[in-house]
């Protein structure tokens, strides 16, 4: 009998394998309306995403892996091989490098399941090896502590204590080995996943509730139910549920962690941007799991007070470097809760000094790429393409080897204090580099975002030129060519290279930021009525060679913010698609600041197409005012005068792309 359980355990354990090869395998969430296609389904073929997977996988995959194999800069590899035995020394590097290393190779495996690339894969086999080899019998692994287990020497007392990144890197570990698994069929890193996760379950039910507290920046929310969807153990859904029980019910609980109360109880974002978000993101797998109203309810309130409330015009979320919990504070001064890196009160979105950390903005897209396969509403799929190509891309260079930690939407030479993180790009961001291998993660699995499956049909939520080629939920093969210049130019053609017999639905996102779209098949207009932040459906029979085309124009618009934006009132950016733009000071003359610079408009905001380091990017020229009487120096105030102003032409470029020519200033928003 029980071998005949193990045998049917295994098959099925097959059949899932075989249906469940995105990034979310969700193909039997019962909660979920759409479903990831495989990671291998969507080839980038030429235009803007094709030449950024090409970064990816020549620059920035080598540059990184080779990075975190130099223990003369980063320790994260060594301290593998140090927590194995193969070598004696001591931990070093920030509590978190382990989940570092885990996100490259999450990376690695995403790439290789694109290219086929044999290299990557004895690579990642190796790496396998070496953790295996670390791997404590009951699962445990985390090298700060076995470190110090086997070679009896004392870290860096933080990593002892229960806010050391310990569950973050496990997390970490189990959606590397989910992904890994789903691109290569092999199971040796699913194996020690499955012991990080039996470890987690048996340690959640017995750990207090003080101990739980060790769950900074919770990717293990996400990790375990990705577990769950991959090997259907029912114990690690028990877990993930018991994760969000065990939050905010001790005493020293924080809003910068998210636990000050119970997450039922939290309808607004607080604290640690890149905490929150991980949070909302592995609540939204959780509820695509169990269905919990209460769940999407507050997930809902909390997207609701970041979109209109917190987030930047870019996509990037935490404005604060450091402030006061303003609802985890006593009324006696001297004792209040400290955020960091945090959401802000609501409409509190300074530029120069903004935080927008590049994890929370990829955080952002984790948690809004849930909510659309939860919901499938469009205005989740909308901010996950503002932050791809905004405030996420702006923390890599286009070369694809320097990274930014914070993200601003000013840069200004004068502002009279230096910040702890810079405004340059760096190879290696000493202590705080996690937000390099986020970045390199996600660029490599941008593909699989581009479409999702539903029982009615496809979703097409990203526009690039692709080829797809899936299967349907009935299991029909489904192949599609994608062609477009797209994010500069609005003409996307999809051109059907097979389809099912039957009728098949394509569902094509019209973005919120469009207005006057039109579709044409083979030729001819549709006259419905397209809504702007919607999906538009066309259901029909199709043959070899059909075309669809959807054309979405792209007008240049200057963006106003709302008056209770204190720090952009009277303001404006410039925004192009969904593209946000900005102004660097080589534009101006010299000594000029950005900061002196009064955009006109009535310019004609022309665009042109321009190259920079190798990318091909498009600019847009306009005319922007310049007052002589531009100095500062001693002056706080001064009278408003528009004498001996003169005009000088400007060329815009994309937000993502500033400081790529060099150290100079830089903003987002300008007067007028």
């Amino acid at each position: 009998m029980k071998k005949n359980i193990i045998i049917s355990a295994l098959f099925f354990s097959t059949t899932i394998f075989a249906q469940n090869k995105g990034l979310v395998a969700n193909s039997e969430s019962p909660y979920s309306k759409l479903q990831s296609v495989g990671l291998q389904d969507v080839k980038w073929t030429n235009g803007f995403w094709k030449e950024q997977f090409d970064v990816e996988t020549k620059n920035t995959l080598p540059y990184m892996w080779d990075l975190y194999h130099n223990d003369s800069v980063s320790h994260a590899y060594k301290n593998f091989e140090i927590a194995a035995g193969l070598s004696k020394g001591v931990f070093k590097g920030p509590s978190f490098h382990d989940g570092d290393f885990y996100k490259i190779f999450e990376g690695m495996a995403a790439a290789y399941a694109v290219t086929k690339d044999k290299k990557l894969d004895a690579e990642m086999d190796e790496a396998i090896a070496l953790f295996a080899k670390v791997q404590r019998k009951d699962g445990y692994i985390h090298t700060p502590v076995l470190i110090d287990e086997r070679w009896g020497t004392l870290g860096p007392e933080e990593v002892k204590k229960q806010l050391g990144f310990e569950k973050y890197n496990m997390g970490h570990l189990m959606t590397a080995a989910c992904i890994h698994y789903r691109a290569t069929g092999k199971t040796n890193f699913l194996n020690i996943a499955k012991g990080v996760a039996d470890y987690l379950y048996d340690f959640y039910k017995k750990a207090s509730p003080e101990l739980a507290r060790n769950a900074i920046c919770p990717s293990h929310y996400m990790g375990i139910v990705e577990m769950y969807r991959t090997v259907k153990d029912p114990k690690y859904l028990e877990l993930a549920n018991n994760l969000i029980d065990i939050r905010g019910t001790t005493n020293d609980g924080t809003d910068d962690n998210q636990d000050r109360i119970p997450f039922r109880l939290q309808t607004t974002a607080m604290g640690h941007a890149v905490r929150a978000n991980y949070l909302y993101a592995g609540i939204a797998d959780l509820y695509a799991e169990t269905g919990e109203k209460k769940l999407l309810d507050n997930l809902e309130s909390i997207w609701d007070d970041v979109a209109y409330r917190k987030m930047y015009i870019t996509g990037g979320c935490g404005s604060l470097y450091d402030g006061v919990s303003p609802d985890g504070t006593s009324y006696d001064p001297t004792v209040v809760q400290k955020i960091h890196q945090a959401y802000g009160r609501p409409f509190q979105l300074p530029n120069a000094t903004a935080h927008t950390e590049t994890c929370a903005n990829i955080g952002n897209v984790l948690w809004n790429w849930r909510m659309l396969q939860i919901t499938g509403d469009a205005k989740y799929a909308d901010v996950v393409e503002l932050a791809l190509y905004n405030s996420v891309l702006s923390g890599m260079d286009l070369e694809g080897e320097k990274f930014l930690y914070n993200n601003p939407l000013n840069v200004s030479n004068d502002l009279p204090f230096h910040q702890r993180w810079g405004n340059e790009r760096e190879g290696y961001i000493a202590l705080s580099n996690c937000c390099a291998p986020n970045v390199t993660r996600t660029i490599a699995e941008v593909g699989n975002y581009a479409y999702n499956l539903s029982k009615e049909g496809l979703y097409v939520n990203l526009y690039g030129s692709n080829s797809l080629n899936t299967k349907t939920l009935n299991g029909e093969i489904l192949e599609v060519e994608q062609q477009t210049n797209y994010p500069w130019d609005g003409k996307i053609t999809l051109k059907i290279v097979k389809a099912p017999k039957g009728e098949q639905a394509f569902f094509l996102r019209i973005p919120g930021w469009s207005q006057n779209a039109e579709i044409y098949v083979n030729n001819k207009k549709l006259n419905e009525k397209l809504v702007s932040e919607s999906y538009f459906k066309i259901n029909q029979k199709w043959k070899k060679g059909d075309v669809i085309e959807l054309n979405l124009p792209m007008p240049v618009e200057l963006m106003q913010a709302n008056p209770l934006v204190e720090e952009v009132k009277n303001q404006v950016a410039v925004k192009r698609g969904p593209i946000v733009y900005c102004l660097e000071s080589d534009q101006l003359p010299a000594k000029i600041s950005v900061n002196d610079v009064a955009l006109d408009l009535k310019s004609k905001f022309t665009t042109n197409p321009f190259t920079l380091n190798n990318r091909n990017l498009v600019s847009i020229d306009a005319e922007a005012v310049i007052n002589s009487n531009n100095s500062w120096n001693e002056a706080l105030y001064k009278p408003l005068s528009s004498k001996d102003a003169t005009s000088v032409p400007v060329k815009l470029i994309p937000y993502f792309a500033w400081g790529n020519k060099g150290k100079g200033e830089m903003t987002v928003w300008m007067s007028h």
